[in-house]
């Protein structure tokens, strides 16, 4: 029997190492643009047995996350929808809501995620007018201008933008799309993909008149993914009541109608992700938003500087690109980077993000978004730096993590409670 029993257990080990590929001592440094850390008091927060959502307890906290959710959006008139899904349901929420089948649309393609939405586009039906940049540049919005200028009979019903291109590390000026849709009297609806930029970059969505945002929960807010959070404006909303695309779990007229009701739910809900979102909402409040967004700035900056000591460059091609929540550093032709992400994680316990699409094999991307420190950040340029030492790039080790010290030793701000 001992014989046995060795025997089985002997196998299953050997099934786990295989499937495991390996066991690194310490905890997984998580630098991908999302999904990201979960601080611990959300994991406390989740950790609790379900409940009946149609209990009072509930609806009532659904009520208040529904109005907090709106200060993450910058928003007083947008009605927001919690919806248990990924940043592509939400996606598909924004469009099927808002629009019919064989509308057109104008939207932008610029990396992996941009490309997506855009297939998503075209599956649903719509009339897609893509405007395509190099991977690394932003929305070319001189193009925009072009069309909106030639549209006087205004047949594109919408602008569709990535705020925050994770794929190349590129961020978009919404303000200045909104700017020409107001030089150009144009009503299109204004619909934006926030999914690795709210709660991390600066969004208005009032002042930029924007109609449709969206965000996924494992991105900035920092939990586990599962929950699409979509924001309507007034003009959103007016439109669903005549939009002809089939919608059945998206359809925002069922959240509607339980709101008016006060149950607020037209389906169960992920209780365990709701008591996370109202952790996540009091961190983000507490340290302040406006505070939370310049902290993304401060590790962008240092990341970038990193990158500069070691020699690297940006994929993302002008500065006033850079993005606050993730940069694509490219690699020497003779390297593939797909070997430095699989260096990183395997010896290292580190993940990085891969190259996507155009840029696979030449770039690798540091995530810098959600719960994160300036320590914690430093410690994966560390880490970066022995990648690279290990696959043959002449890096000196301590540059980048020198530069990126040099920066936030005079940029951290001081904390009264606890000095």
């Amino acid at each position: 029997m001992a014989g046995s029993g060795g025997s089985k257990l002997g196998a299953f080990q050997y099934t786990k190492c295989k499937m495991d590929d390996y066991y690194a001592p310490g905890r997984n440094h998580l630098f991908v643009p999302g999904p990201v850390n979960i601080p611990e008091q959300v994991l406390r927060a989740m950790n609790r047995n379900n409940e009946d959502y149609r209990s009072p307890a509930i609806p009532a906290m659904t009520k208040v996350l529904l109005e907090d959710v709106k200060k993450i959006f910058k928003t007083i008139t947008g009605t927001p929808f919690l919806i248990p899904t990924t940043g592509t349901g939400a996606w598909e929420s924004a469009l099927t809501n808002t629009l019919s089948p064989g509308d057109r649309i104008v939207s932008f393609l610029i990396g992996q995620f941009s490309l997506l939405w855009i297939d998503q586009m075209q599956r649903l039906n719509f009339n897609v007018d893509v405007i395509e940049s190099d991977w690394g540049a932003g929305a070319n919005l001189e193009v925009l201008g072009s069309k909106l200028a030639a549209d006087t009979g205004h047949t594109i019903k919408a602008i569709c933008i990535v705020h925050n291109e994770t794929a190349t590390g590129v961020t978009n000026n919404l303000a200045a799309v909104r700017k020409l849709l107001d030089h150009y009297q144009h009503p299109a609806l204004f619909l934006v993909d926030g999914v690795s930029s709210i709660c991390a970059l600066d969004f208005r969505m009032d002042e930029w008149g924007v109609d449709v945002a969206l965000t996924g929960s494992q991105k900035a807010l920092s939990l586990p993914t599962g929950m699409g959070i979509v924001c309507a404006s007034p003009k959103a909303l007016e439109a669903s009541k005549t939009s002809k695309s089939v919608k059945v779990f998206f359809d925002w007229k069922d959240y509607l109608k339980f709101y008016k009701m006060g149950t607020f739910w037209p389906y169960t809900p992920s209780i365990q992700l709701l008591y996370g979102l109202r952790t996540a909402l009091d961190l983000l409040f507490e340290e302040g938003l406006d505070n939370v967004i310049e902290r993304h700035s401060r590790l962008a900056k240092a990341t970038r500087l990193a990158v500069e000591a070691w020699g690297l460059k940006n994929c993302t091609q002008k500065e006033e690109w850079f993005s606050d929540t993730v940069t694509a550093v490219v690699v020497p032709s003779y390297i593939d980077s797909s070997e430095i992400v699989r260096r990183g994680w395997k010896r290292y316990n580190l993940s990085l993000g891969l190259g996507l699409n155009k840029v696979a094999g030449k770039v690798f991307r540091i995530g810098h978004l959600g719960n994160l420190n300036e320590l914690q950040l430093l410690g994966c340029l560390a880490g970066v730096e022995m990648i690279l030492k290990d696959v043959g790039y002449p890096v000196k080790l301590g540059s980048g993590v020198a530069a990126a010290c040099a920066f936030l030793q005079n940029t951290i701000p001081m904390i009264p409670s606890r000095i």
